[in-house]
């Protein structure tokens, strides 16, 4: 066998991490974890076998079908997103992506919208014409991500906007013929993918794709390891010194399953934000960190904070100052940022200048500050730190 069949898969990287003590053993991962090695061999003999040199189209010219991809489903802190990225950092296929599923619609949109906005001809010339020459973009789209990637991971799958159902449905089947192999993580069973939605019987064919062509496994237990990691805890450490800024990045290190002493491997990210490209200095395993001067201080809005928000369930925020009337702009992001990852149920830890209660001292926004402080307190709170990714906040 040629010598990349024998990278080590994602069960040994399991098994290791078990045996440094950095995971517990756990039944149901174990179950998912044996899919996930099966998918890791299956990928190496469809990269190798026939005409494998590129993703795409070349696809569609001898060789096996593609290896059945993996669903995989659970509540929340379960272990799903390491999971995947385990299974993701050792996958051997050059031709790979990871992302959040929301990061992965915007990029739809914006292929979509770059098609509409080419003329005939430059669809023609391009190679982007749909098939029968009509004005169709989604074929041509499924093409252009089928020739960049074999491999689609996807962390939090779901579906709550029409515009969204109607693309995927179609999209998806474009790209499982294309041979393009699909890991997903989500909180719903498929099911329960946009229930209720407007219009969901015409979203039923994804759902019946998604149910044919990746192995579906619930990652049941009773462990919420995102949650038992927070015990303990504080959320919101004052004043900003080194000591504060250590037990945040202890806390970091535990949510995200990395040695302290790797703090230099820790990887940035970018999120792409109506165009624009949003930088994340560190995040690992759907925990973000930023300082507060990088994303109150700069010109930002309601549609960043919300990507942030939809992207990571746990966002953690150094060095926040005291509000004044001074940096009542600043304030003003602020209370829109909180806004954001509150309606999401993101977890917040922060370092602040002073104690909670003495955060704002201007007067040109206190009463909306006096929500953000409520909303605060609230986001420390056992119920609000058990709360799942995403789900909406009622009271």
């Amino acid at each position: 066998m040629p010598q990349t069949a024998q990278k080590k898969g994602p069960e040994a990287e399991y098994h290791a991490l078990i045996e440094a003590g950095e995971l517990q053993p756990d039944a149901h991962q174990a179950n998912a974890i044996a899919s996930l090695e099966r998918l890791h061999h299956e990928l190496i003999e469809y990269r190798l076998s026939g005409k494998r040199w590129t993703a795409g189209w070349l696809r569609w010219f001898g060789g096996k079908p593609a290896p059945k991809g993996i669903y995989l489903y659970g509540g929340v802190g379960r272990g799903k997103t390491m999971l995947m990225d385990l299974f993701y950092t050792v996958a051997a296929t050059p031709a790979k992506r990871r992302m959040h599923f929301h990061e992965f619609m915007l990029d739809i949109h914006a292929r979509l919208k770059a098609w509409h906005d080419l003329s005939a001809r430059e669809r023609a010339q391009h190679g982007r014409r749909s098939d029968g020459g009509g004005g169709d973009p989604i074929p041509p789209v499924a093409r252009q991500i089928a020739h960049e990637t074999t491999l689609l991971c996807f962390d939090e799958l779901q579906v709550t906007d029409i515009a969204d159902a109607m693309v995927l449905t179609r999209l998806f089947k474009e790209l499982f013929t294309l041979g393009v192999v699909v890991v997903a993580t989500s909180n719903r069973p498929p099911d329960e993918l946009y229930k209720d939605g407007l219009h969901r019987q015409r979203f039923l064919p994804f759902i019946a794709d998604i149910q044919e062509r990746l192995e579906i496994i619930a990652l049941n237990g009773p462990a919420d390891y995102r949650y038992n990691r927070l015990q303990g805890a504080e959320t919101y450490y004052f004043p900003v010194n080194a000591e504060t800024s250590d037990q945040l990045s202890a806390t970091f290190f535990r949510l995200t399953d990395r040695r302290v002493e790797d703090r230099a491997k820790v990887p940035s990210e970018e999120l792409i934000v109506q165009g624009r490209t949003l930088f994340v200095p560190k995040a690992a395993r759907g925990v973000a960190v930023f300082s507060f001067k990088r994303l109150c201080a700069n010109p930002l809005g309601a549609a960043d904070y919300l990507a942030i928000a939809r992207a990571y369930h746990t966002v953690i925020m150094v060095a926040i100052p005291q509000f004044t009337r001074e940096n009542s702009d600043q304030a003003r992001r602020f209370i829109h940022f909180i806004d954001a990852l509150y309606e999401h149920g993101v977890k917040f830890l922060c370092s602040a200048a002073v104690p909670l209660q003495s955060l704002y001292a201007g007067d040109d926004v206190g009463f909306e500050f006096e929500r953000t402080i409520s909303r605060l307190t609230e986001m420390q709170s056992q119920d609000y730190l058990a709360r799942g990714h995403g789900k909406a906040v009622t009271s």
